[in-house]
């Protein structure tokens, strides 16, 4: 007996606006003859991932594992422990917890249809996108960065 999937049902039109998303319409809003650059955006891309985290804890969509591993997520990001730590090395510090946050969220998308994902973003742009764009740098400026390390040291 073949197991039948659920519906999964969006909402594109909250009736209200979550706390998060009046807190970073106040950040990111406009200045009169300011440019914008995009770098609020990015200052936020952990915060906006985390709050994605959490608010998919809280929806009934979400399979209990992915859950778990969202609740890992939050945790580190809350965790005063830190691999790499921010009150030494300040906005640095971040880094680790932003890498975190988005290999939780890369694993959750492969349980989790992506549009349930999707309405629970606040962030700049698509949230797949996102995500996608933090695990690439990852992988290309820390991995590789490791890999060719590992090449000179094998080749010294």
């Amino acid at each position: 007996m073949s197991a039948v999937p659920l519906p999964i049902t969006i909402d594109l039109n909250p009736p209200r606006r979550r706390l998060w998303d009046r807190v970073r319409g106040r950040m990111t809003a406009p200045r009169p003859g300011a440019q914008g650059s995009g770098a609020a955006d990015l200052l936020l891309l952990l915060p906006d991932l985390t709050v994605l985290l959490l608010r998919l804890l809280r929806d009934d969509r979400v399979p209990l594992a992915p859950k778990a591993v969202a609740v890992a997520g939050v945790a580190y990001v809350l965790s005063p422990l830190d691999l790499v730590p921010s009150l030494l090395l300040g906005p640095v510090g971040l880094v680790d917890d932003l890498i975190v946050v988005a290999a939780c969220l890369s694993g959750i998308l492969n349980r989790v249809h992506p549009d349930v994902v999707r309405t629970h973003w606040s962030g700049q742009g698509d949230a797949l996108e996102a995500i996608e764009g933090v695990t690439a740098w990852v992988e290309g400026q820390l991995v590789g960065g490791l890999r060719r390390l590992w090449e000179g040291l094998r080749r010294s």
